[in-house]
């Protein structure tokens, strides 16, 4: 039992430091690209920690298998390389219990893992998908950005604010260009319009929202063309489109597990097999981090973090792909993603016990050769 604590404190430890190292760098990644959202105004800035909060365990379901299988390279090559792994096989300990206790600890990750992967994602990506909605929906002058130009790549309007009170709701100095219906065989018009004051007002009988803009003027006409339809306009009430429809990942990783257990569409078998997927990932990625870690002082604790690195990078991108695949129809449900885990199961057994193959293999080739 005390090596085994011994083993399991210096793996966890390295654990902790490389998945915190990891989630990290993801989350100021992401967090870069929405405050570049927010900037822009793609949603109001007081939603950002939220967004940030809920897409924590989607990053964290990735990030754990990686950090333990980066963290077990890193832990035991450090024992290998001080002879402590050289100690601890004189006294009996063989590369099986070595994997025992390691196992245990991976055991208890992929229990994590597989909590996060099928209830606390779907939950985090639905709040996630719900809250930019109902961000884009009451956005108003919240998210308005004084004195630039936004465009809206859905629609192609370009919206301009000399300045926004957030006190009450109103803007001043609006300024809105956006292309109108192109009527048959007709060249494309654009519509131009200024407008003194702005605010965003809710229809009480259909909840709809519309810009409504007071003392402007509107600009119709074909570009380039010196002939333009003018009205001047004491109010004008502009609709505001619904926000954008969740994406197809979204919408399929949002759904609740249960749901995905009793559907026989392929994208959600498909979605059900990668979120179990997930915690089957950490022990096997477990098995063939321990193959891997064995070194010596002339490689180094680093010596084998390349290949064993691409070794794991080939074997997400297998289950990514198989993914793809069942939910397109290309792959059989069964084996599914499955086989992927079988054959680096398999890998990684080799790994373990290729010293012991090769000796047994040489041995039997001399006893022929006598």
């Amino acid at each position: 039992m005390i090596l085994f604590r011994y083993l399991a404190s210096e793996m966890l430890k390295t654990v902790f430091a490389v998945t915190l190292t990891l989630l990290v760098i993801i989350m100021s990644g992401r967090f870069v690209k929405y405050l570049g959202q927010v900037a822009s105004g793609d949603f109001a800035p007081d939603v950002l920690l939220l967004v940030m909060l809920y897409r924590l365990p989607n990053f964290l379901e990735v990030v754990l298998p990686l950090g333990l299988f980066i963290g077990i390279l890193l832990s035991y090559g450090r024992l290998y390389v001080d002879s402590e792994m050289t100690v601890m096989s004189a006294c009996g300990m063989s590369r099986r219990r070595l994997l025992i206790y390691t196992m245990i600890p991976a055991a208890f990750t992929a229990g994590i893992v597989a909590y996060i992967s099928l209830i606390l994602t779907p939950s985090g990506i639905q709040a996630y998908v719900d809250l930019l909605a109902d961000s884009q929906s009451e956005i108003g002058v919240k998210a308005a950005v004084e004195g630039r130009f936004r465009l809206d790549k859905a629609t192609g309007r370009v919206t301009y604010i000399e300045k926004a009170n957030r006190d009450n709701q109103t803007m001043s100095g609006v300024f809105i260009a956006q292309p109108e219906p192109v009527q048959a065989g007709g060249r494309p018009l654009v519509s131009l319009v200024t407008a003194a004051q702005g605010r965003f007002q809710v229809d009480d009988s259909t909840a709809q929202r519309y810009l409504v803009l007071d003392s402007g003027v509107r600009y119709v006409g074909q570009s380039g063309d010196m002939d333009y339809q003018v009205t001047s306009f004491s109010r004008l009430d502009q609709l505001i489109r619904d926000p954008e429809e969740k994406t197809y990942r979204q919408e399929l990783d949002g759904k609740d597990t249960s749901v995905l257990w009793g559907s026989s569409a392929l994208e959600d078998i498909a979605a059900i097999q990668w979120r179990v997927s997930l915690g089957l990932l950490v022990p096997i990625a477990a098995l063939i981090a321990v193959s891997l870690s064995k070194t010596d002082h002339r490689r180094g604790r680093f010596g084998k973090m390349f290949p064993a690195f691409m070794i794991y990078m080939v074997y997400l991108v297998c289950l990514n792909a198989v993914r793809d695949a069942i939910a397109k129809g290309q792959w059989p449900v069964f084996p599914g993603m499955w086989a992927v885990h079988s054959v680096f199961l398999v890998l990684g057994l080799l790994l373990l016990y290729r010293d012991s193959m090769h000796r047994h293999w040489v041995l039997s080739w001399r006893r022929r050769r006598a």
